[in-house]
């Protein structure tokens, strides 16, 4: 057997990061093969087609479509390999439906947004205006900068020959959370609860325990760049990927589920696919979750890498971090008079505080076809709800069973659905 290397890289799984680094890697020249074990490129950025509807994987709440900047990153990776995505501007981020009759609109304008947030908690005014401020502050850091990983405890010192000034205006806000930032300036408990779910809604974590960092790229970019859905779907940034990547002679491979990564003294030289074949590269990239790479606290029986050849460093970094939960997710195509002519496009909902981070507490909505209405047949829509559920719920849980549970919590999710979309249940 010819153990020359067939390919320069093989990425293994086509989610958004794999395609962007497989297609950056084949303009620069670099013989690139994607092994992609589903049927559709994209992963949760994916999109699939049932009935007429296409419907989103994942999220359809995206950022990275602006024009200027550095945070611009889904522009950029798609000119860099000679595609572009035609978006719709939303003009409304999200609203929030919050305990108590709490609701905010979080509008695409800036100072619209400061102003109705000033108008809900007058006494807070000053305040409001200052935290959100700080956030602009650390987004023009960022924005003036090539933006690397931001978990990454180097990356100021990556980059800070290239923006030296706006790595020391970045380096001050690094040890500060949001939490910390928003009690400097705020005391109403119902606005401190308002940024908490701020937070959540793309971090899934609360104030306290989100880096202000990146939530001053979030809190800024939704205005700056603003919030752009792809016509046409999520999946078009990933079928744009994948265009721009065969372009420059890379290739892609479905229905290629990878088992091992090949290990040969201390490095990764190829892969071998469920069906016993292998295939060999100079590099090896992983668009797996990290724990489904390495061996370890936290990973399942079988991994990418073994555990002979998992990195000790590997145990340091699972000290630091922990995986987020998975989702329930339910598409629904919906009678198009069900939802109100004047509706945003995304929502999340909370009942009760105390559930803010329990099993299924925040639901997250999106109603991509007020975007882009070609996304359904004529006079329906598409309404897509997740929420988070972990799944030490359903592992284990016999196929009957299994069954039974998902239309258990589904039920339950359209239900609650009907507090902001009455008679849902009956549109389906």
């Amino acid at each position: 057997m010819s153990t020359s290397p067939d390919w320069d890289v093989i990425v293994i799984g086509s989610g958004i990061g794999g395609l962007v680094t497989a297609s950056q890697l084949a303009a620069k020249g670099a013989s690139t093969l994607v092994l992609e074990q589903y049927l559709i490129p994209g992963g949760s950025g994916g999109s699939f087609q049932r009935k007429g509807y296409t419907f989103d994987v994942g999220a359809s709440m995206i950022f990275g479509f602006g024009e200027h900047g550095h945070t611009n990153l889904l522009t950029r990776a798609l000119a860099d390999v000679g595609q572009h995505c035609e978006t719709v501007p939303d003009p409304v981020q999200l609203e929030y439906h919050l305990p108590d009759g709490l609701t905010m609109a979080v509008d695409r304008d800036y100072e619209g947004f400061i102003t109705r947030m000033s108008a809900r908690f007058p006494d807070e005014a000053k305040g409001i205006r200052a935290f959100y401020d700080t956030c602009w502050q650390v987004f023009r850091c960022l924005d003036a900068m090539p933006l690397l990983s931001l978990e990454d405890p180097a990356y100021l010192a990556k980059v800070f020959f290239r923006a030296p000034l706006a790595c020391l205006g970045l380096a001050r806000w690094l040890p500060f959370n949001v939490g910390d930032v928003a009690r400097k300036h705020i005391r109403d408990q119902d606005l401190l609860r308002l940024i908490d779910m701020e937070c959540f809604c793309w971090s899934v974590m609360p104030a306290d325990r989100t880096p202000m960092i990146n939530a001053g790229m979030v809190f800024s970019d939704r205005h700056a760049g603003g919030i752009n859905y792809p016509r046409g779907g999520v999946g078009t940034i990933a079928e744009k990927l994948v265009a721009g990547l065969e372009a420059h002679g890379g290739s892609i491979r479905y229905r290629a589920r990878v088992k091992n990564v090949l290990i040969e003294q201390g490095r990764a030289v190829g892969v071998i696919l469920s069906d016993g074949e292998e295939l060999r590269g100079k590099r090896i990239v992983s668009n797996a979750t990290r724990w489904d790479t390495f061996a370890g606290e936290g990973s399942p029986d079988s991994t990418l890498v073994a555990k002979d050849h998992t990195p000790a460093a590997e145990t340091t970094w699972r000290r630091r971090y922990q995986p987020s939960s998975s989702f329930l997710s339910v598409h629904l195509g919906v009678r198009g008079d069900v939802v109100p002519e004047d509706f945003h496009c995304h929502h999340l909902l909370l009942e009760d505080w105390n559930e803010l981070e329990a099993e299924q507490g925040v639901i997250f909505v999106s109603i991509p076809t007020l975007l882009d209405p070609s996304l359904a047949p004529e006079g329906r829509h598409i309404v897509h709800t997740f929420t988070m559920s972990d799944i030490q719920h359903w592992d284990g849980l016999k196929p009957k069973d299994y069954r039974a549970k998902k239309q258990q919590d589904a039920s339950r999710l359209i239900q609650r659905l009907e507090s902001i979309l009455p008679g849902l249940s009956e549109a389906i």
